[in-house]
């Protein structure tokens, strides 16, 4: 987590899995966003006075980006299959406030 002076928050997940590991971990980046639209409403930048954001890529080795998108009507995010090893990279930015929930519903497991 960073704690820039404007008092925005970020937090960076990344995880890089074989093709048998990949719904599981979706399904932890849905859980994650998820949660966020149901707390804190839509993703929009802190500009348009959102309380939160995110960014959301995927990589298939070797190294060729993947679309993927998360659909907030649905709560699901939509990649195309993959072979192999896919890394996932989950950006969220957001108010203390947000920070604050953040870490209170998914505490740091160290």
């Amino acid at each position: 987590m960073t704690d820039e002076d404007t008092g925005a928050c970020s937090f960076d997940a990344m995880a890089s899995v074989l093709a048998d590991r990949l719904p599981a971990l979706i399904h932890e980046v849905e859980t994650v966003l998820g949660w966020a639209c149901r707390d804190f409403g839509p993703p929009a930048s802190v500009e348009e006075n959102s309380e939160w954001d995110f960014e959301l890529q995927a990589v298939a080795e070797p190294d060729a980006p993947l679309e993927i998108a998360y659909d907030r009507e649905r709560a699901t995010v939509s990649m195309p299959r993959a072979s192999g090893r896919v890394t996932l990279a989950l950006t969220l930015t957001g108010s203390r406030a947000f920070a604050a929930a953040f870490t209170d519903a998914f505490p740091d497991p160290d």
